[in-house]
């Protein structure tokens, strides 16, 4: 049998703005859309209107630009999809309600699209798998899980709740980064311009002494004319750097790997980042063994949420040692990355049977140590900051005055 054609996207047509008058003789304008302007001169006669300048409407750049679409509008889409379903709302329908009902246009058009997908008789799970980006292997198989079990329903709150406490991870995760980073930025910046601008001014004030600056002046005044001139190149070797090392660790696994573990290694931060590592495996892991996914299964998707690649090949290498046999607790503990009580907890789940509770508790507990660990390394550092800031701007503003002290002792 002849394969039915796949009917084309109509296209719409073009709009046109035009000038013209009405039957009473009054100046108006507005907008028609039309296939060219001969047809929307047409359109305007047969309204009564007397056409006297048209001329098509120009595209609007900025209302081209659709918003992305954030892990943070998946996690609410999640919850209100799991709400509507539960208090009765069929699928179709509630899917209908939150595209439509959505802020964001790129996340609108995704969910009705979904929708479309769905009504024409692919399954909701192979419908999320063709957006990847935004519904991975683990959102994608937990989905298929409910609708082969028939607790939708019931998955589709466990995802809701997976989504809204990884996403809560992850901003602090990015909190404890992003503080110290932007205030080291706001420091080099206030530096740099003090450099630039300030220091040659009293450059300027200080080649009329006639006396011999003290060595500290010497010295910022050197800096100084380095900043003057090389500008462009130190900002844009940082720059470079940054950018350079971020495209590396994007395209090389080992350059990944080495910033991966380098990071696992910093004071305070590294042992934030752990924790969030082994809070994001164990809360991935519970969602889905409770969801009954195969073990063996389950820790593809749990390697690629943990977020830290050394982490993730460590999961691969477990799920090696399990598919042969190897119980779980002790396949974590011959990787050396989990504390000893993780290692026991996770023994006593498999043992009892309820190893999706307990990593459910691992995770909470670690998610609670990244909370806390975050709070005091923020309280820890405002006054390390503030007397970081002190000393750069202090020694400037001290070497400055120097010489107007020293002219004030001769006088």
């Amino acid at each position: 049998m002849a394969q039915a054609k796949k009917a084309k996207k109509p296209q719409m047509d073009p709009v046109f703005v035009w000038q013209g008058t009405n039957k009473q003789g009054r100046r108006i304008k507005g907008e028609q859309s039309g296939v060219n302007i001969n047809a929307v001169r047409s359109a305007l006669r047969r309204q009564g209107i007397t056409p006297i300048k048209i001329k098509k409407k120009p595209k609007d750049l900025f209302a081209a630009r659709k918003p992305p679409i954030k892990p943070a509008d998946i996690a609410v889409f999640s919850r209100m999809l799991a709400t509507m379903m539960s208090s009765g709302v069929p699928l179709m329908q509630a899917m209908q309600i939150i595209g439509e009902g959505h802020e964001n246009a790129s996340m609108q058009e995704m969910i009705l699209a979904i929708k479309t997908d769905v009504e024409s008789g692919t399954s909701l799970a192979e419908s999320l798998g063709k957006f990847p980006l935004h519904f991975d292997d683990l959102f994608v198989n937990l989905v298929n899980a409910g609708e082969q079990s028939g607790t939708l329903e019931t998955l589709l709150h466990e995802i809701a709740a997976y989504k809204e406490k990884t996403e809560a991870l992850k901003a602090k995760i990015k909190k404890a980064l992003v503080y110290p980073t932007s205030i080291l930025v706001v420091a080099f910046v206030v530096t740099a311009i003090l450099m630039i601008f300030v220091i040659p001014q009293f450059q300027e004030l200080f080649t009329g002494f006639g006396a011999e600056l003290p060595g500290l002046t010497l010295v910022v005044i050197q800096i100084s004319e380095i900043f003057t001139q090389y500008w462009w190149l130190i900002f844009g070797s940082i720059i470079g750097t940054v950018v350079g090392i971020m495209q590396a660790k994007k395209r090389s696994r080992k350059v990944q790997h080495f910033f991966d573990r380098l990071l696992l290694k910093i004071p305070v931060i590294g042992e934030i980042m752990e924790k969030g590592a082994i809070a994001r495996f164990a809360r991935t892991f519970s969602t889905m063994f409770k969801a009954g996914v195969p073990l063996t299964e389950a820790m593809d998707s749990v390697a690629g949420a943990t977020g830290n690649i050394v982490f993730s090949e460590a999961t691969i290498v477990m799920k090696d040692e399990v598919s042969t046999g190897t119980q779980l607790n002790v396949a974590m503990k011959q990787s050396d990355l989990f504390p000893n009580m993780v290692v026991q907890m996770v023994a006593i789940g498999e043992e009892s049977g309820s190893l999706d509770a307990m990593l459910a508790k691992v995770a909470d507990f670690f998610e609670a140590q990244v909370d806390d660990a975050v709070d005091n390394m923020t309280a820890l550092m405002e006054p390390m900051i503030m007397a970081f800031l002190g000393i750069v701007i202090g020694t400037l503003v001290i070497a400055m005055y120097l010489p107007i002290f020293k002219l004030g002792a001769v006088v």
